[in-house]
């Protein structure tokens, strides 16, 4: 994909990623996330009590896939640096982005209060590698 192909791939309709984090004895945890782009940057949230978000906080290096399931079959694997930060200003912000993003503009402002709570992190990671390739069945 081309960097543009890629940014509409991520950003043309919501699309689940599966996070992958390293867990403390070396074994691999994954989970899936809403996500949004800044930039370059991926952003999201978690609680700060998560595996993922404890995980994080251990060992900031992350991978994300996001695919597309329907022929001709699409996806994007990002190795990056994840950043945590607590009663981040922007926290509010993101989480309304990304629950109208998910769940449509008529319930961002509900979904944004709701995970912008006490406890929520704001994530961001910055790409080292990204891999992304589309029309892999053709």
């Amino acid at each position: 994909m081309t960097d543009a192909e890629y940014k509409e791939f991520l950003l043309g309709r919501s699309r689940t990623a599966v996070l992958a984090t390293v867990r403390a004895d070396g074994r691999p945890h994954v989970a899936p996330i809403w996500f949004d782009l800044d930039g370059d940057t991926l952003v999201f949230m978690t609680g700060e009590s998560t595996v993922k978000g404890r995980n994080m906080r251990r060992d900031p290096h992350v991978s994300l896939c996001i695919e597309e399931e329907e022929p001709p079959f699409h996806f994007a694997i990002i190795e990056g640096i994840s950043e945590l930060t607590k009663r981040d200003p922007d926290l509010l912000y993101w989480a309304t982005r990304i629950g109208g993003r998910y769940m449509g503009a008529d319930r961002a402002d509900e979904y944004g209060r709701r995970n912008a709570a006490e406890g929520e992190l704001l994530v961001r990671v910055t790409p080292q590698k990204i891999v992304a390739y589309k029309n892999i069945s053709h």
